[in-house]
C-alpha cells in the first residue's frame, strides 16, 4: 500500500510539472513586425524614411521580433505585404504581438489616416482613398485577432506636396481612438507636422531606437521619454503623440537584477513626476505637462505660468489639441449637426474642409444654418489666442512667425542623458539590393539588457542571438568574425552551397513567412555575408529584389534611399569606386531591334542574377573580375572552370533553410565583439562600414567597443572633413 501511494504521488508530480511546462510553452510570447521605409517618391525623395526603418528593424531583431523589412513600396506591393502580415500574425496565434512601423508620406482625409505609397499620384482629395492605404482597413483586422498586443507607428507626419488642386486637406495626422489591445504612436501631434531633416535619421526614429533598448520600461513611461527626447532634439519643434488600449504589460527588453543603478531610483523619479503642475518651477512643469501629454496638464500650466516663455508654445499645443478631439467628436457622430457645430467653432480650422467635404456626401447645406442643434463636446470652445494657431494650412512648432523660444533642457528624473552612440549616429551604407532596408552600423546593448525570457526565439535571428556583441563581415572573404566582451573571438565561414537561380514567386496560397520571401535581406541568391543581418523580405517582393548599379564612392552619404535602377552606362560597365577601371567585355552585334547586350557590375555581395532588370545574360567568358572578388562562375546550370571559386549563396535564415552554423553559444556563453581582415582596407561591423588605415588593420576589440568614432562609413568623415576645411 506505501509503494502504491508512493507511485500514485509520483504520477501526480510528474502530470503538474508536465501540465506546468505545456503551460509555459504555451504561453511562450511570439514578436512578429513588419517595417516599411518608403523614401523615393516619385514627387521628390525624402532622405530619412529607407535608414529610419533600417534603424528600427534592426533593433527589433535584437529584442526577438521576427522582423519583415522592405523599402520603396509601390500600392501593389504596400497591399500585397500587409494582407501576407496579417495572415503571418494569424497563423502565430494567440501569444503575439506584432509591431507596424511605416515611415515615410503620411496623410488625413476626412478623420482617417494614410500612408502613401511610392508610386501614389495624388493631385486633389479624391485621389487620397483611391492613390493610398487607409491605415485602419489594416489595423482593425489585427485588433480582431486577439492577439497579445499590437503596436501601430506611423512616422509620417510631414509637410507634403500632394493635393494641389482644389480643397486641400489637414495637415498631419488625424487623431484616433485605438481598438483594444493596441497602442498608436504618431511622430508628431495631431494636426501637426515634423520639420524637414536632412538625416541620415529622423530624431523620431532615433528616439524611438533609443528607448526601445532601455531595459524595463514600460509603454507608458516609454513613448513619455520619446517624446521628450524628440522635444530635445529638434528644439521643441515636434512633440510626438501616442494613444494605448494595452491590456497586458509589454517590454521590449528586461534589465538584469545586477544592472547598474540609475541616475535617480524609479520611486524618487515617480513620485517627483506626479506631483500637481503647480508645484514644479516654470522649467520643470513645462517638461511635466510635456511628459504627461494631456489637455488638463497643458491648461494647468497656463494657469500656473501664463507669462512665462514656454507658455506660448504651451498655447499651441493646446490649441491642436482642442481642435483635434473637437473633429474627432464631430467625425464619430457623423450628421450634418455636428459638422456644423464645427464649423460654428472652427469656420477656417484645420478640418473645415473636411467638414464640408462630409456635408456635402450627406446632401447637407455646406454652412451652419442660423438654429441647429449643437452636439456637446469634451472641451470647451477655443479662446482668441488659440486661433492663430489652427487657421494657418499647416502647423509646425517651430514656424518662425511665432517666435517661440527654445525649450529647456530635461532634468535626469525626467530623461536621462542620451547614450553616446546615439548623440552622432553614422549613416548606413546604401543597400545594393532593390528593395532591401538600409543596414546600419550595430550597436551591442548592455549586458545587463536582454529580452524577457518568455519571448520565443525568432528563427535564426543573427542580431538577436549576438545583441551583447561586436560583429564583424568580411565581404570579400564571405567570413563573420564575432567577439565577446573579453576579446575572444571566432571567425566562421559560411558553406558555400550550390549556385541557385533567381527565386521563384512563391506558391498561390502559401502561407505568409519568412520562408516565402526565399532569401534574406537580398532576395536573391549570392549575396554575402552581410545579408544575414538583414531582415527578411515580404513573399511578394522577394522576387523582385535585383542588384543595384551604384556607381557612388562609399564615402558618398545618402540621399533619401533612391529606388534603383539597372541602367548600365554606354560601356557596358560602371567603375568600381575606388577601383581601376575594369576591361570592357566583349560585346555582341545586337539583333535587329534589341538594344545592345551589356553585363551588369559586380555587387560587394556577388553577381547580380542572370538577366535580372530585363538585362540580357552576360556571357560566360566576357565579365571581367572585380578587384578583390573571387572570380565569378559560369551560369548555374555550367560547372565552375578550374581555378574560379563557386558563386555563394546565402543560406536562408528566420525560416526556410536554418543557418548551417549557429552564433548563439559562442564559447559557451560568452557574449563576442570583433576583428577581421577588411576587405579592401574597410571592414563591416555588425551591419555599417568603418574604413581600417592603408595596412589593413581593422584595429583592436577594445577600440571598436570604447569609442563612438569608430564604426562610422567613410560618408560621416566625409562630411566633418569638408565641414573643417570649409571653416578653415
Amino acid at each position: 500500500m506505501k509503494h502504491r501511494r508512493n507511485f500514485v504521488l509520483v504520477l501526480l508530480l510528474l502530470l503538474l510539472f508536465g501540465n506546468l511546462a505545456l503551460a509555459s510553452a504555451q504561453a511562450a510570447e511570439k514578436r512578429i513586425a513588419l517595417v516599411v521605409g518608403n523614401a523615393n517618391y516619385s514627387s521628390g525623395a525624402l532622405p530619412t524614411p529607407a535608414n529610419d526603418a533600417g534603424l528600427i528593424a534592426q533593433t527589433l531583431q535584437a529584442a526577438g521580433f521576427d522582423v519583415v523589412g522592405v523599402r520603396d513600396l509601390d500600392q501593389d506591393s504596400l497591399r500585397r505585404t500587409f494582407r501576407d502580415f496579417i495572415a503571418k500574425v494569424s497563423a502565430a496565434g494567440p501569444d503575439t504581438v506584432s509591431f507596424i512601423y511605416l515611415s515615410g508620406y503620411g496623410l488625413q482625409l476626412e478623420g482617417e489616416n494614410y500612408f502613401v505609397p511610392t508610386d501614389a499620384n495624388i493631385a486633389r482629395d479624391a485621389n487620397v482613398s483611391s492613390e493610398s492605404l487607409r491605415v485602419s482597413d489594416y489595423t482593425k483586422p489585427l485588433a480582431a485577432l486577439g492577439i497579445k498586443a499590437s503596436i501601430v507607428i506611423l512616422d509620417g507626419a510631414r509637410a507634403n506636396l500632394f493635393v494641389k488642386t482644389g480643397p486641400p486637406l489637414a495637415g498631419g495626422l488625424a487623431l484616433v481612438e485605438p481598438d483594444r489591445g493596441t497602442l498608436i504612436a504618431f511622430n508628431a501631434a495631431p494636426g501637426t507636422v515634423a520639420p524637414d531633416e536632412a538625416g541620415p535619421y529622423s530624431s523620431y526614429a532615433q528616439a524611438l531606437a533609443e528607448m526601445m533598448r532601455e531595459g524595463g520600461l514600460p509603454m507608458t513611461d516609454l513613448f513619455n521619454r520619446i517624446r521628450l527626447r524628440v522635444n530635445e532634439i529638434t528644439k521643441g519643434a515636434q512633440v510626438p503623440w501616442n494613444a494605448s488600449k494595452l491590456d497586458a504589460p509589454f517590454y521590449f527588453f528586461e534589465r538584469a537584477p545586477d544592472a547598474p543603478p540609475t541616475q535617480v531610483p524609479p520611486e524618487q523619479t515617480s513620485s517627483i513626476r506626479s506631483k500637481p503642475i503647480r508645484d514644479f518651477d516654470a522649467r520643470e512643469a513645462y517638461l511635466a505637462a510635456l511628459d504627461r501629454d494631456n489637455l488638463l496638464d497643458y491648461e494647468s500650466f497656463l494657469v500656473a505660468y501664463p507669462n512665462d516663455p514656454m507658455a506660448r508654445r504651451v498655447r499651441a499645443i493646446v490649441a491642436a489639441r482642442r481642435e483635434a478631439i473637437t473633429w474627432r467628436r464631430s467625425r464619430s457622430v457623423d450628421t450634418p449637426p455636428a459638422y456644423w457645430s464645427y464649423l460654428r467653432r472652427y469656420p477656417r480650422g484645420f478640418h473645415a474642409d473636411d467638414a464640408r467635404r462630409r456635408l456635402a456626401y450627406l446632401t447637407a447645406a455646406l454652412e451652419p444654418p442660423p438654429r441647429f442643434e449643437i452636439i456637446t463636446y469634451d472641451v470647451p470652445p477655443p479662446p482668441p489666442e488659440e486661433v492663430v494657431y489652427v487657421e494657418r494650412p499647416v502647423l509646425i512648432f517651430d514656424d518662425p512667425d511665432f517666435g517661440f523660444e527654445p525649450p529647456p533642457p530635461p532634468p535626469v528624473f525626467f530623461l536621462p542623458p542620451r547614450p553616446v552612440y546615439f548623440v552622432d549616429l553614422a549613416p548606413p551604407p546604401p543597400p545594393v539590393y532593390a528593395y532591401v532596408l538600409p543596414v546600419p552600423v550595430y550597436v551591442p546593448v548592455p549586458v545587463w539588457v536582454n529580452p524577457p525570457q518568455y519571448v520565443a526565439p525568432p528563427p535564426n535571428n543573427f542580431i538577436y542571438n549576438n545583441i551583447h556583441n561586436t560583429v564583424v563581415i568580411n565581404n570579400t572573404t564571405n567570413t563573420v568574425t564575432v567577439t565577446n566582451p573579453a576579446g575572444q573571438s571566432q571567425t566562421i565561414s559560411p558553406p558555400v552551397p550550390a549556385p541557385a537561380s533567381q527565386p521563384q514567386s512563391p506558391a498561390a496560397g502559401a502561407k505568409s513567412s519568412p520562408a516565402g520571401a526565399a532569401v534574406v535581406g537580398a532576395g536573391v541568391a549570392g549575396a554575402g555575408a552581410a545579408a544575414l543581418l538583414a531582415p527578411s523580405l515580404p513573399p511578394s517582393v522577394a522576387p523582385k529584389a535585383i542588384p543595384i548599379q551604384n556607381t557612388t564612392p562609399p564615402n558618398t552619404p545618402p540621399s533619401g534611399q533612391a529606388q534603383p535602377t539597372v541602367t548600365p552606362p554606354a560601356n557596358g560597365k560602371p567603375p568600381v569606386a575606388g577601383q581601376p577601371s575594369p576591361t570592357p567585355s566583349p560585346t555582341q552585334p545586337a539583333a535587329p531591334g534589341q538594344a545592345p547586350k551589356t553585363t551588369l557590375p559586380e555587387t560587394k555581395a556577388g553577381q547580380p542574377s542572370p538577366g535580372a532588370g530585363g538585362q540580357p545574360l552576360p556571357p560566360t567568358d566576357g565579365k571581367p573580375p572585380v578587384i578583390g572578388q573571387p572570380l565569378p562562375t559560369p551560369s548555374p546550370t555550367q560547372p565552375a572552370t578550374p581555378g574560379q571559386a563557386p558563386k555563394p549563396t546565402v543560406p536562408e535564415t528566420k525560416a526556410g533553410q536554418p543557418l548551417p552554423f549557429s552564433f548563439a553559444h559562442t564559447n559557451a556563453g560568452s557574449r563576442p565583439t570583433a576583428e577581421a581582415d577588411p576587405p579592401r582596407n574597410q571592414t563591416r561591423s555588425a551591419a555599417g562600414y568603418s574604413f581600417a588605415d592603408a595596412s589593413g588593420s581593422s584595429g583592436t576589440s577594445a577600440e571598436i567597443n570604447s569609442s563612438r568614432n569608430q564604426n562610422r562609413t567613410a560618408a560621416a568623415r566625409s562630411r566633418r572633413t569638408t565641414a573643417a576645411a570649409s571653416k578653415r
